[in-house]
């Protein structure tokens, strides 16, 4: 039996604590409640099935908390729905029903008290409660609380309680009809459709026992007038069981500090009321020196307790445990642009969206530890909980303890259309409110995902965080607009976008420029470890495109332009010659990708950037978009870009203008800093000409430019040239000079398609022998390339008749002209836009001097000591994102050693990686695995992956997991260079 104690020993004998407090779980883990389900239209005789002994062995083993469909799979009735196309072949109609839940209870097996409850935290989309064959309530949405009273109904001659519950599924539209719900259950564009809609149990069931006065939402609120001061309010309701009128004490204690109080209370009989402890009655909970609760990066996220006995008749009636911050919250707008402060202090905001925890809301208890430590790993300081489809304390909890803010919406899209139940509705909202409001993770209430709520919802949500939050957290109608800079795009893009004016998003009052940017991201491909355990036929080549599209890297995500990211992998390392090639291709880009968005919002921190959060940084699903580490835990290429890129301490270097900037997103100033910025050829050769150092202060919370690299331009003729077109204009495209901006991210449109054109004016004639085309999509089944002297007789260089491809590089007889015209002669599909990002012209003999094809950049800051605070490495060509160079380095030698002690429950592997080769070993990637098969070791938390080592460097790479993740086996650790 699982059963949660939620009494402890007192600070004096005054506080007693008879056994009557208690509460036990009764989840399906807990060893107390043997839940089962059936189909409600599959239960003959419902008032039977609510009598004990009844016959259950057709019915289905129940997982709770959890959904329908899940205990179908975690029964093997179902076949693994994350493997291959399962979860589009299973029966949606058999699951698309009402359920109903059963268990039996042992009187003896549940803790005895004066009053005994059964209490609910929420089933989707709506339950009826039945306990001994009395129907004791519903629930009406996932957020909706339910506590029973059952004193009177608990069977104490033996026979055993029957607990049913019946759970009627959310009706489709879902969105936004159905909510309070999982919006996501029918599927989108990261995960998909779950037959059932997510209905059951969807969170956790308890028994608890209390005297005759319970205590009912405790609330702490906090503000801090400064660092030195925190002052600690508490307001609570009491509600009394009894027919008569009692008086009683409200106790508490706050620790670390054992700071007491207590205030008597009086009563009525049946009513509820509230209480209030606040500090002018109660000076002590003015707290000098307090442990403040910081924001990741800013300082420590420190909590503090406050135990809370309500005492009647010198007996404990109830007990709670409050976990809480000392922080305030503040928000200010610069030129429009939202900022978030916490204790005083700028916050820039650096996170990811979270769709879903896992798409059959499989993820429960310290697998959140787990996600949102890697959270932190990565140095992000907030989490958006994405139109608020996670309900799990466990969640909130875990960014308390890690410092990251959440961004928390509620359950609309920005369909034009309101829930079919606005009470229910906005019930769930106030009940979420109180529910969650104790945690200092939280940081925003957000209405809409990229829309308003439709009246009269967005005022009630409002009036809602304002009476039920006391307004300490802003309450923001929509994600993406109105002091944002929109969301999107979600597809991949040169670094060079990023740091450029300006990558642009999507939103109808949107703000121009980076400012905070609540959904911005990018396909994330994985590895071939990961692959290979949902796809079916892992090792076939070319991919499968049906299978791709099922695990979200096809039409069913066009957001995140698969075909592009297929495109730049090819014209960025070459034609990968097989699955297993193309992943490993693949990380490159996610590493380069990933660590320049947030590099390009760094680099203008605080001239008008705030915040950038990825869409997205975790993986529901097994799939190849938006995501940091996958579904099992691989800390993918993305995940180390991100990692790299939001360090506390960090330098940079631009691809747009070649600044090496120092960017210190702390409160602590480092005076007499330096940098160093070395180039180095593909041998690992200093190329000195082209490296530079600097001293400077790096001041808190800033980013500082320290100094810039004379680096040539990359080579593209067309680069900042005049452009005409003939016709533009389109809503979310540029002006024609964005096809010579060199930035990939940025497109041209033209109103119309078949005879549609844009020229670049080179300024004078100009000899080049290679083109490079970046279109948006398949737009022109055929288009021409042509070259003038004066812009009005053109000659024909090339005929593009297969169409046009992401990516098209064309090599022609090297020419001489002025103006070079790319023609759309036939579209695709009528009515199909002609659209291109770039337009890129080299001549292959003209490479800038000393500089390889590819060539390395290494950056170090130190302290005025010389001590290490944060080093950085970048792979850079003379054509823009033409890295196919690296496959010629030489191959790389490696000498791999281990060291391994076991910490508690942790083991500790430092691995020792040492290039004994002449020349680079780049992008080593570190790999802990099983001695005996060789199959990768998950989860594993590291601190150092994808370096590159010059000839003679070493790399210490430590690794924690769960030692009894091996059981009888052993760890090796490996390390596999690119260049292998």
């Amino acid at each position: 039996m699982k059963r949660i104690v939620l009494i402890a020993a007192m600070l004096s004998a005054a506080f007693r604590l008879p056994a009557a407090v208690e509460r036990t779980s009764l989840d399906s883990d807990g060893g107390v409640a043997g839940w089962r389900l059936l189909p409600q239209d599959e239960v003959r005789d419902a008032r039977a099935m609510m009598e004990a002994g009844y016959d259950v062995s057709e019915w289905i083993p129940a997982v709770v908390p959890g959904a329908v469909f899940t205990s179908y799979v975690e029964a093997g009735i179902e076949p693994d729905p994350n493997f291959g196309d399962n979860a589009y072949r299973a029966d949606r109609k058999k699951y698309d029903r009402n359920f109903w839940y059963r268990t039996e209870l042992a009187t003896e097996e549940l803790p005895a008290g004066g009053h005994c409850w059964l209490c609910f935290e929420g089933a989707n989309r709506r339950a009826e409660v039945y306990f001994n064959g009395e129907r004791l309530g519903g629930l009406d949405g996932f957020m909706d609380r339910g506590r029973f009273e059952v004193t009177e109904l608990l069977r104490r001659d033996g026979r055993k309680n029957v607990l049913a519950v019946l759970v009627r599924a959310p009706k489709t539209p879902i969105a936004n009809h159905a909510s309070p719900t999982y919006i996501s259950s029918a599927g989108w564009d990261w995960m998909p459709y779950v037959p059932g809609l997510l209905n059951g149990i969807t969170d956790d069931v308890w028994f608890e026992t209390s005297g005759g006065v319970s205590i009912v939402d405790p609330w702490i609120r906090t503000k801090v007038p400064s660092k030195g001061e925190g002052i600690v309010s508490l307001e609570t309701e009491l509600c009394n069981h009894s027919d008569e009128t009692v008086q009683g004490v409200l106790r508490g204690v706050i620790r670390p500090g054992e700071i007491v109080f207590e205030k008597p209370f009086r009563i009525d009989a049946g009513q509820q009321r509230a209480v209030g402890v606040h500090p002018r009655e109660f000076p002590q909970l003015k707290i000098a020196d307090p442990a403040l609760w910081w924001p990741n990066g800013y300082g420590d996220p420190n909590l503090y307790t406050c135990e809370l006995t309500c005492e009647v008749g010198g007996e404990v009636s109830d007990r709670r445990t409050v976990t809480f911050g000392i922080r305030e919250y503040s928000y200010d707008f610069a030129e429009g642009v939202f900022r978030l402060s916490v204790n005083g202090e700028r916050i820039f905001c650096k996170g990811g969206n979270w769709g879903m925890s896992e798409w059959l809301l499989r993820c429960r208890g310290g697998e959140y530890d787990l996600k949102v430590r890697l959270h932190r790993e990565m140095n992000y300081n907030m989490i958006r909980n994405w139109i608020g489809s996670i309900t799990d304390e466990e969640f909130y909890e875990a960014c308390d303890r890690y410092g990251i803010m959440v961004w928390d919406d509620f359950w609309l899209n920005s369909h034009p259309n309101l829930p079919d139940d606005l009470f229910a509705f906005n019930r769930n909202a106030v009940e979420k409110i109180k529910r969650l409001r104790n945690h200092p993770s939280i940081a925003v209430w957000c209405g809409d995902n990229e829309g308003v709520p439709l009246a009269p919802l967005n005022e009630w949500l409002r009036e809602d965080v304002r009476t039920f939050d006391g307004g300490d957290r802003w309450y923001q109608p929509i994600s993406r607009e109105y002091g944002f800079s929109g969301s999107g795009p979600w597809t991949n893009a040169h670094p060079i976008w990023y740091f450029t004016a300006y990558p642009s998003g999507f939103g109808e009052h949107k703000l121009d420029g980076w400012g905070f940017r609540t959904e911005i991201g990018t396909a994330v491909f994985t590895n071939y470890e990961s692959y290979r355990k949902f796809m079916p036929d892992p090792d076939r080549w070319p991919m499968s495109q049906e299978m791709l599209d099922k695990h979200f890297f096809g039409r069913s995500s066009f957001n995140s332009r698969p075909d592009r990211y297929f495109a730049t992998v090819e014209y960025n390392y070459g034609k990968a010659s097989g699955t297993e090639d193309f992943c490993r291709k693949a990380q490159l880009l996610n590493i380069e990708a990933n660590k320049a968005m947030y590099e390009g919002w760094q680099h203008h921190m605080w001239n008008d950037a705030t915040g950038v959060l990825t869409w997205m940084s975790q993986s529901a699903y097994p799939s190849f978009v938006w995501q940091t580490y996958d579904y099992y835990y691989d800390l993918n290429g993305a995940y180390w870009g991100v990692r790299k890129a939001c360090e506390p301490v960090h330098v940079q270097w631009s691809y747009a203008d070649n600044t090496v900037k120092a960017v210190n997103a702390t409160l602590r100033g480092y005076e007499g800093a330096h940098v160093t910025a070395t180039v180095y050829d593909m041998e690992g050769r200093e190329v000195k000409r082209y490296s530079r150092e600097a001293t400077l202060t790096v001041h808190p919370n800033s980013a500082v430019e320290a100094l810039r690299l004379p680096l040539p331009a990359d080579g593209n003729l067309a680069r900042g040239k005049r452009a005409v077109c003939s016709s533009s204009g389109v809503t979310d495209y540029h002006a024609a000079e964005a096809v010579t901006d060199g930035n990939t991210g940025s497109a041209w449109s033209a109103t119309g398609g078949e005879g549609e054109w844009v020229y670049v004016d080179l300024g004078a004639p100009t000899r080049f022998s290679t083109i490079v085309l970046s279109w948006e999509s398949e737009v022109a089944a055929r288009y021409d390339v042509l070259v003038s002297d004066d812009a009005e007789t053109w000659r024909t260089v090339h005929v593009g008749d297969k169409g046009s491809s992401p990516i098209d590089e064309i090599t022609i007889e090297p020419v001489t002209a002025r103006y070079v015209k790319v023609l759309d002669v036939k579209s695709w599909q009528p009515g199909r836009k002609m659209a291109l990002y770039e337009i890129e012209l080299y001549d292959t003999e003209a490479e800038p001097a000393g500089l390889s094809p590819v060539h390395f950049i290494r950056l170090r800051l130190t302290d005025a000591a010389g001590k290490l605070l944060s080093e950085n490495f970048y792979w850079r060509s003379n054509r823009l994102g033409d890295y196919r160079a690296l496959d010629g380095l030489e191959p790389a030698r490696l000498d791999v050693r281990s060291k391994e002690e076991t910490v508690g429950a942790k083991r500790i592997v430092r691995t020792t990686v040492t290039n004994r080769g002449r020349g680079v070993a780049f992008a080593v990637r570190v790999m802990p695995t099983y001695a005996s098969t060789g199959e990768q070791l998950l989860p594993a938390v590291m601190d150092d992956n994808y370096f590159t080592l010059l000839p003679g460097e070493r790399r210490t790479v430590t690794t924690e997991f769960d030692a009894a993740l091996l059981g009888e086996d052993a760890c090796r650790v490996i390390a596999r260079p690119y260049n292998d």
